[in-house]
């Protein structure tokens, strides 16, 4: 397993991994209506970029392939952490994680935590500060604002 940063030339296969992610992994605790509003399948590549690049985004390689990805920004919000369908368990999640809670300065972390992703976080020593209701084109989605200090 490889871990090393996100270059801009990651950003198609990203999207793809989220997208799929998404729809099988999340498809358990969400209805194919909230999984089609969270992950429409149609992704602006350059904000994607920009916001990857602005971030510390760290992606997971196992046999030439991008298996799993996170990002956290300049004030420890974790945006984003998804892991291919086919690698789940296998520790990619906690290893990005241990990796992208190194970022300087950072002594916090707060992340929004789908209803699949909270046992994760639960078992990382994150709490939930309050559970939300995002309404996306009409849809509610469950998720949980949690966080940790790290310091």
């Amino acid at each position: 397993m490889i871990i090393r940063e996100y270059i801009q030339s990651d950003c198609v296969e990203l999207t793809e991994l989220f997208y799929n992610t998404v729809h099988t992994v999340n498809a358990k605790d969400y209805t194919k209506e909230q999984l089609n509003v969270w992950a429409t399948g149609k992704v602006d590549l350059e904000k994607w970029n920009q916001s990857l690049q602005e971030h510390y985004t760290l992606v997971a390689i196992e046999n030439n392939r991008i298996v799993g990805f996170g990002d956290i920004d300049k004030t420890g919000y974790l945006d984003r952490l998804y892991i291919h369908k086919d690698y789940q368990g296998k520790g990619i999640a906690t290893m990005l994680c241990d990796k992208l809670k190194q970022m300087d300065n950072i002594r916090k972390i707060i992340t929004h935590a789908s209803i699949t992703a909270k046992v994760f976080f639960e078992k990382r020593g994150y709490h939930i500060i309050k559970k939300l209701q995002v309404k996306q084109q009409g849809i509610i989605l469950i998720n949980y604002v949690m966080e940790k200090n790290i310091r």
